[in-house]
């Protein structure tokens, strides 16, 4: 597993979770809820490790935490990134952050991210191992990518969990889950960060850099550590604001539709754009009119659904030239 970013916020969530340890109230599983990038999956690593150092010898903590951060230790089970042809298949990469065996998807030829019948099946054949501590813990990440029958296969798990384990998953929103896995997990919270704890984690950034990144993060630790390890990365949210910012300026319809060109495919690349865009129209400030505002959100309604994205687009320019 790669090392995680010092862990900033959260304090009442971390609060709980000791509080759980220290009282002996320790859930068979917890849904740790929230938009992406806030740090859930760092506060489950975080909380996985205090609950496998729990009657370990201090003398041996750092060996365990070292075992806990490669993924080697064998009471630690993590379900990540997966297997994907041609999109995500170096099995060096998937080993930084996902255990559990995957050599089932590469024989299926696996095309998505989706969590198949055939992890779920994987993931159980190790539940049953012998551990070494007193707790066992088993993180899934965005536990929504569980179809109906993994998420069947899943529950039955959970209704009857394996003795000494710990599940800990992670989801964007509840209402994308089975109401049933929901109700057998302690269900927790997750917001976004305020600017004074997400500075903390830039004390060795430029001014003009540290702004830039603490407007774009909008909360997000994930996506601030990104953005600044990653100057390549920094440079293109750079270009696209800048041309989500052109685009407001401008009074041209051929210049608008010819910025608004990265909308017209669906992917990551369209959905960045948009924040951008919505970012950009904040920071007009009271030059920002009613219908450029009514205009942005009927169009990010529009792209969530299965209309033309050209045609949409086109209409929102017109809209608001």
């Amino acid at each position: 597993m790669a090392k995680p970013p010092p862990l900033v916020g959260h304090k009442a969530q971390r609060e709980q979770l000791i509080g759980d340890i220290e009282n002996d109230n320790v859930a068979h599983a917890y849904l740790f809820s929230g938009p992406r990038h806030l740090g859930k999956m760092a506060v489950a690593r975080w909380f996985a490790t205090h609950l496998m150092l729990e009657d370990i010898d201090p003398k041996d903590h750092d060996d365990v935490k070292g075992q806990i951060e490669r993924l080697v230790h064998p009471d630690l089970l993590v379900l990540d990134q997966l297997w994907m042809e041609k999109t995500c298949d170096d099995w060096d990469i998937i080993a930084k952050t996902s255990n559990v065996p995957q050599q089932h998807r590469a024989k299926n030829g696996a095309k998505t991210d989706t969590i198949s019948i055939d992890d779920i099946r994987a993931l159980q054949g190790r539940l049953y191992e012998t551990g070494t501590s007193k707790w066992r813990c088993c993180i899934v990440r965005s536990v929504e990518r569980m179809k109906d029958e993994s998420a069947n296969a899943f529950l039955k798990i959970l209704e009857e969990p394996p003795q000494g384990v710990v599940f800990i998953l992670t989801t964007q929103s509840n209402t994308s889950l089975l109401p049933t896995v929901v109700s057998r997990t302690r269900s927790i919270r997750f917001n976004r960060l305020t600017l004074p704890e997400l500075r903390e984690l830039l004390v060795d950034t430029e001014a003009d850099d540290s702004q830039f990144i603490l407007h774009l993060s909008q909360g997000a630790p994930g996506t601030l550590v990104k953005l600044k390890d990653n100057p390549d990365l920094l440079r293109e949210q750079r270009l696209m604001h800048s041309k989500a910012a052109s685009f407001w300026q401008s009074k041209s319809i051929r210049e608008k539709l010819a910025l608004i060109e990265p909308l017209k495919d669906r992917g990551e690349l369209a959905n960045q754009f948009m924040m951008h865009l919505s970012i950009a129209l904040r920071e007009q400030g009271t030059d920002t009119e009613p219908k450029q505002v009514e205009a942005l959100m009927d169009l990010i309604k529009a792209l969530k659904t299965n209309a033309n994205r050209q045609l949409m687009a086109q209409k929102f320019v017109l809209t608001i030239s």
